[in-house]
């Protein structure tokens, strides 16, 4: 496509109109280099999720160890597994309200990177620690990179892709970001019972996830930063350099001429944090707010806790890790099978339909004892868990305008990560007075109204412009 037909599909004046260049982003076909975009992003997100979700894995290796303690003694205390998962809550829940800012004022792609590698660095410092003070501390400041990284990621990715294809752009970058799952969890079987050249298996569990470092500046180079967050901040020149190079790649690769732009959405006022409070952002920040320390119930309450529960189930630590890791591998299979579903289906549908599956498995799970049916509803609970993730993350991003939209995520979302700062205790505590039983009635009856939340109250976003949403 020559310079004249890309300036012909632009539209007249898209270079100085900031909504045209927006409605020009949102227009373009899914070739190859919007789908590169995405897994590139996606790429990051495993890493992220790999750190995240090792919690649970290296639990058994910790206390194996003699570093931490199966149960906590009393409801609080440092020195047991739950101590360990609310370090990690607590520094998620200070990125995710606290420093949602930071992506809003200097950009998604420099924030994407640098949260990336802090949480990198703080993890290498984990894993030499040898008592439970050091070990929680050091959760504690990488749980404050990895909740700045969640909140970037869920912006960045709403903002970078074509509105036609968001469901299905968050099912790609959360099924890459899933295989984290199996991969952890077949190294936590291989490396934590055993202690290779005399080092503990679960620091090298956690060194392994270190290695995100190595391709941090490769993916940041490749990734533009987002065009609407440059038009939101009044960077006009530079989101039309942005989207002039997307258009001549995406056109190269698309081979005719690229669709006309729908006609711009009419300017509004900039948003500050305070309009959260007020119609329509007040009703969606309560309602997302809610969902998100509900959800947190039932999706880490699971996860966290998978190889803990077998145990309680008279499983022996070595076959626990070895079933957590089948478990593991359906992992990415949600997301990816997202890919045939979200954006053919309202999200908010999608949402209450993964609770509801979530609870029956639940339910299920704590009503047999024979293991082929164990690893089935768990590979079931992964599926609804993992499919439910990818949906909440684009819904929650939808909600909100662009100029804050990460700290409206960050703020919704870091109830997720309060929630889960005392969920580990609870979940200690029920586990020892109701076992396994009352643990799934508990995380029930949370995911019950994490869905009733969204399905009452929730609105409608499937293949609607991001600032159509905003209105």
């Amino acid at each position: 496509m020559d310079g004249t037909t890309m300036a012909a599909a632009r539209g007249p004046g898209a270079e100085r109109d900031p909504g045209a260049i927006v409605a020009r982003l949102d227009r373009l076909p899914p070739t190859r280099t919007v789908w590169r975009l995405v897994a590139l992003l996606g790429l990051g997100f495993f890493f992220e999720l790999y750190d995240l979700l090792f919690t649970g894995f290296v639990a058994p290796g910790l206390v194996k160890a003699g570093i931490l303690t199966p149960t906590t003694p009393g409801l609080f205390g440092a020195s047991g597994v739950a101590g360990f998962v609310a370090a990690l809550f607590t520094g998620l829940f200070i990125g995710t309200i606290a420093c949602g800012w930071l992506a809003d004022r200097f950009g998604r792609r420099a924030i994407f990177t640098w949260s990336l590698l802090s949480y990198t660095a703080a993890n290498l410092v984990m894993a030499c620690q040898t008592d439970a003070f050091g070990l929680n501390l050091w959760r504690l400041i990488a749980g404050i990179g990895l909740g700045l990284e969640m909140v970037t990621i869920g912006s960045y990715l709403s903002e970078l892709v074509p509105k036609a294809i968001r469901g299905r752009a968050f099912a790609l970058c959360q099924g890459i970001g899933f295989c984290a799952v199996p991969t952890v969890a077949f190294l936590s079987y291989l490396l934590i019972p055993a202690a290779p050249f005399g080092v503990d298996g679960w620091r090298w569990v956690v060194l392994i996830g270190a290695s995100a470092a190595v391709g941090v500046w490769w993916i940041r180079r490749e990734l533009p930063e987002s065009p609407r967050w440059l038009v939101e901040r009044g960077r006009i020149a530079e989101a039309e350099a942005v989207m002039a190079r997307l258009e001549a790649r995406v056109a190269a690769e698309y081979g005719k001429p690229l669709p006309a732009p729908a006609p711009p959405e009419p300017p509004r006022p900039r948003s500050t944090f305070a309009d959260l409070w007020v119609p329509p952002y007040r009703r969606r920040t309560l309602m997302m707010a809610g969902f998100n320390v509900f959800q947190t119930v039932g999706f880490y309450g699971f996860a966290n806790w998978v190889p803990t529960l077998l145990i309680a189930q008279g499983i022996t630590v070595t076959s626990s890790l070895a079933y957590t890791a089948l478990i593991a591998l359906a992992a990415p299979v949600g997301p990816l099978l997202g890919l045939l579903i979200a954006d053919r289906f309202e999200r908010k549908h999608i949402i209450v339909a993964a609770c509801l599956v979530y609870i029956a498995c639940g339910l299920s799970f704590t009503l047999t004892r024979d293991v082929t049916a164990i690893v089935a509803l768990g590979i079931g609970l992964t599926l609804a868990s993992n499919t439910l993730s990818f949906n909440y993350h684009t819904y929650q991003a939808e909600l909100f305008p662009t100029a804050i939209r990460a700290r409206a995520v960050g703020f919704v979302y870091s109830w997720s990560r309060f929630s889960a700062i005392f969920t580990g205790f609870i979940i200690a505590f029920v586990l020892r007075e109701g076992g396994t039983s009352a643990v799934f009635l508990f995380i029930s009856a949370a995911m019950l109204a994490a869905g009733t939340l969204v399905g009452l109250l929730g609105p409608r976003t499937r293949d609607v412009a991001l600032e159509k949403i905003a209105h």
